[in-house]
């Protein structure tokens, strides 16, 4: 797995700094608790076209539209693919 350091294209590098805070900190909230209900959009919906992955929380077009209809474990997926995005990794 890249990590920032290793990918200064990762999407996470283009991310806007409050979107990468809030999702920072939604990430955290959702691993201490283990709940993955929570929500990952913080409300800034731009598509990188590099990458594919909305700028804002980091999911593909495919798991935002599916998010409602996923069940717990694919939930936990996502997260975690999101927690990886985030911290500069491509999963």
């Amino acid at each position: 797995m890249k990590h920032s350091d290793d990918c200064p294209q990762a999407p996470s590098a283009r991310m806007p700094e409050a979107a990468r805070l809030l999702l920072q900190a939604r990430c955290e909230a959702v691993r201490e608790s283990a709940s993955y209900t929570l929500s990952p959009c913080v409300s800034v919906c731009r598509m990188d076209d590099a990458s594919g992955l909305c700028l804002g929380c980091l999911r593909s077009l495919a798991e935002i539209a599916d998010w409602a209809a996923m069940g717990a474990a694919q939930r936990v997926t996502v997260w975690r693919s999101i927690d990886r995005r985030l911290h500069g990794g491509v999963a």
